[in-house]
């Protein structure tokens, strides 16, 4: 039998929201806008049409680039020598040529900043060997994130009719892309240079030019062909509250432009992020079997947050922690349990995985001897 412990925690907090009405008034055929933190739907316009998704297929590539950096597979400093078919890729390209070596990190600044077909078909090559081991791979990780309306057939977004996705769908690739923080570092740039094996340089623009010209916005990816229209997934952070926001199949980069402007400032003028419980902050210590500690703290693999309209005051929530019992040995960031945030009706509105943040190695002989020495002198005493 497992033994699950139950602690009751009490924080003042706000009921969820409604979504939006659409009232906004967007040109695009499509759109999301997102709580980042806790996937909470702000606004929605058709957010489950099928549409083709041009160069946002980027970011699903993006995110299987930076989970290979994380799992130690790849390294930004590692060598990609561009193939023939990577360097022959139509569209948005950067000029790769074939036998040319780039490192992952610029290759990666090429597809964050300017949307580089080549270079994107160079990192599907180096990571799964061939394009269609990397689709397949893409199309494994979305049905993981429980992505149903959407299918890739190429790395890029070249236009193919089984190829397409949904502004819901777009928004969870997102939000999985920004658990990567580092990403932020290449999508956020405007404008930089590519230098070539010979020392020349190509200048290298974002797509995405509210990266520039809508104060917080530091990411995503744009995309364009004749089928998908204008498309743009974007995100943006003001103080604690970072928003995504998809738009599909707009009129023209303008209107782009101007209905992610909208959706974005609607949410940051509406609604405020509060933060129930810190990651950083210890829920308390739990005893430790077999381990050469016998108790740990633990804590919050995400911060407990709720989205908040800025007019609405907090109500009050409790935490009902459930962990299994800890057994050594334990690698640091193992999930030992879980947490349920309670409204004041007892609904569950969210659950939060927990954590332990240090190696607990398994206890020996000695450490046996030890705690049996000091539990006998500690009765003593």
């Amino acid at each position: 039998m497992k033994k699950i412990l139950i602690i009751t925690l009490a924080f003042f907090f706000i009921l969820p929201v409604a979504k939006a009405e659409d009232s906004l008034n967007l040109t695009s055929e499509s759109a999301i806008l997102m709580d980042a933190e806790s996937g909470k739907i702000l606004y929605e316009k058709n957010i489950d049409e099928q549409l083709p998704m041009a160069s946002m297929t980027k970011i699903m590539s993006m995110l299987l680039i930076m989970e290979s950096i994380e799992d130690g597979s790849l390294n930004y400093s590692d060598k990609v020598l561009i193939s023939e078919n990577a360097s022959g890729m139509g569209g948005s390209q950067v000029f790769l040529q074939a036998g040319e070596e780039y490192t992952v990190d610029s290759l990666l600044k090429c597809i964050a900043v300017s949307s580089a077909n080549d270079a994107v078909v160079a990192m599907a090559e180096k990571i799964s060997g061939s394009v269609d081991a990397f689709v397949k791979l893409m199309n494994e990780r979305a049905s993981k994130l429980g992505l149903k309306n959407t299918h890739f057939t190429n790395p890029h977004g070249l236009d193919n009719e089984d190829h397409y996705s949904t502004a819901y769908d777009m928004a969870i690739i997102a939000k999985e892309l920004l658990k990567h923080e580092d990403i932020l570092k290449y999508t956020s740039i405007y404008e930089d240079y590519l230098t070539k094996p010979d020392g020349s340089q190509i200048w290298l623009v974002n797509t995405n030019r509210l990266v520039r010209f809508y104060d917080g916005v530091d990411g995503l990816k744009t995309g364009y062909t004749t089928a998908s229209g204008y498309c743009l997934t974007a995100t943006a952070k003001k103080n604690d509250l970072r928003l995504i926001s998809v738009v599909m199949k707009s009129p023209s980069a303008e209107d782009r432009s101007s209905d992610t402007s909208s959706l974005l400032s609607y949410g940051f003028n509406s609604f405020k992020n509060n933060i129930i419980y810190k990651k950083d902050q210890s829920l308390g210590k739990i005893p430790v079997e077999k381990g050469k500690i016998k108790e740990v703290d633990v804590y919050l693999k995400e911060d407990a947050t709720q989205i908040l309209s800025v007019t609405e005051k907090p109500d009050e929530y409790s935490f009902n922690i459930k962990i299994d019992k800890i057994q050594a040995p334990v690698k640091s960031g193992t999930v030992v349990g879980t947490t349920e945030i309670i409204d004041s009706n007892g609904n569950i509105i969210d659950e939060v995985e927990i954590i332990v943040k240090e190696n607990i190695e398994k206890a020996g002989f000695f450490d046996y001897l030890k705690q049996s020495f000091k539990f006998i002198t500690s009765g003593l005493s």
